[in-house]
C-alpha cells in the first residue's frame, strides 16, 4: 500500500487498520484520531507534516502539551497513538524509522478507584426501588443497578444490552466488551428477578405502544426514544447521582464506575481469585486488575491506624 499523501490520509488508514486487524474499540479509535488530528494541526502551523515529523518535532509538541496544563494520563495517550502510528507507518514501509519510539512518556500518577463500602451499595440498591415518578421508572432503575452490582459492567455495556441476551431468564450473561470481545458473567438472585420484574414490565409497555401507535420492537433491554434507541450512558451517569441522593450518600463520589469499583473489591474481599476477577470484567492485562489489591491495602492499614490500641498511644519518654 502506497503512503497516503495527506496526514488525514495516514490517520485514517492506521485508524481503518486498528479497526480491522487490532480490534480497537470504537472509543478508543475517536480518542486516537482525536489526538492525531490535534498533533497534525500542531505539526501543520509549523509547516510539518506526520510524514517527515522528527523526534524533537515530537518532543516539542508534548512540550507544548504540558504548557498548556493537559493532563499526564492526557499526554500519555497522545504519545501512545503516535507511537502506534509511526509503528504502523513503518510495517507498511511508509517510514524508515519511528520517531516517536524513545520518547518517554510522563510520569503517570497511580490513583485508586474510590469504592463502596457494603452497606453503601445497599442504601443505593434500596433508593433505587423507590426512585422514580413511575413504576415502570422504578423497575427500570432497580433492575439497572442490580445488575451493574452484580456484574461489573462497563457503562457502556450495561445500557446497550440487547434484551435477547435476558430471555429465558439465564443464569450467565454474554456480554460484548471492548474491541469485541465477549466475555461471560453470572448473574445473582437479586438481579435475576430484577430482570424478570424490568422485562414484563418493559415487555408490556412495548406491546401496547405497538397496538396503538403502530412502534417497532426495540432490540434494547433499555430502550429509549435517542438516536442511540437505548438508554444513554450520560442519563445513567445523571440517574445514578439522583440515587446516590436519594440514598443520603455524596453524589460528587458516586458514579457508574464506581459501582463497577465496589463489585471487583467486594468480590476480592471476600477471597474471590484475582483471574477471575479478571475476567468478569473484561480486563486484557491481569496489571489492571491488581489496581483492586492496593485498595484493600490501603483499607487494611486504615483499619490498624484508626483501631489499633498502639495506634493512637503517646510517644515513649525520653
Amino acid at each position: 500500500m502506497a503512503a497516503p499523501r495527506t496526514d488525514q490520509g495516514w490517520i485514517s488508514a492506521f485508524l481503518d487498520a486498528q479497526a480491522a486487524e487490532q480490534g480497537a474499540a470504537r472509543n478508543t479509535r475517536l480518542a486516537y484520531g482525536r489526538d492525531l488530528v490535534d498533533t497534525s494541526s500542531w505539526l501543520a502551523r509549523r509547516a510539518e507534516a506526520l510524514a517527515t515529523a522528527t523526534r524533537p518535532a515530537l518532543e516539542t509538541y508534548l512540550a507544548h502539551l504540558d504548557a498548556q496544563g493537559l493532563a499526564p494520563a492526557t499526554r500519555a495517550r497522545r504519545l501512545s497513538a503516535l507511537k502506534q502510528l509511526y509503528r504502523f507507518a513503518v510495517d507498511e514501509g511508509w517510514r524508515a524509522d519511528n520517531p516517536a519510539l524513545q520518547i518517554k512518556g510522563p510520569g503517570k500518577a497511580r490513583t485508586l478507584p474510590d469504592t463502596l463500602t457494603m452497606a453503601e451499595v445497599e442504601a443505593l440498591l434500596a433508593a433505587a426501588r423507590t426512585h422514580g415518578r413511575t413504576e415502570t421508572d422504578r423497575l427500570r432503575n432497580i433492575c439497572l443497578m442490580e445488575v451493574l452490582y452484580a456484574t461489573g459492567l462497563r457503562v457502556s455495556e450495561l445500557v446497550s444490552l440487547p434484551v435477547a441476551s435476558v430471555r429465558g431468564d439465564p443464569r450467565l450473561l454474554l456480554v460484548r466488551g471492548k474491541g469485541d470481545k465477549d466475555r461471560m458473567v453470572p448473574l445473582s438472585g437479586p438481579a435475576r428477578m430484577a430482570l424478570a420484574a424490568w422485562l414484563a414490565r418493559r415487555d408490556a409497555e412495548e406491546d401496547s405502544a405497538r397496538f396503538e401507535r403502530g412502534a417497532k420492537p426495540s432490540p434494547f433491554l433499555f430502550p429509549s426514544r435517542g438516536q442511540s434507541g437505548h438508554l444513554t450512558r450520560i442519563r445513567f451517569f445523571t440517574l445514578i447521582k439522583e440515587i446516590s441522593l436519594a440514598a443520603g450518600l455524596d453524589p460528587a463520589r458516586i458514579t457508574p464506575h464506581t459501582l463497577r469499583h465496589a463489585f471487583a473489591t467486594h468480590l476480592l474481599q471476600n477471597g474471590a481469585d484475582l483471574r477471575a476477577i479478571q475476567t468478569l470484567l473484561g480486563h486484557a492485562d491481569i496489571a489492571t486488575t491488581e489496581i483492586y489489591t492496593h485498595i484493600l491495602d490501603e483499607r487494611l492499614k486504615r483499619l490498624v491506624l484508626e483501631n489499633h490500641p498502639l495506634a493512637t498511644a503517646p510517644p515513649p519518654r525520653t
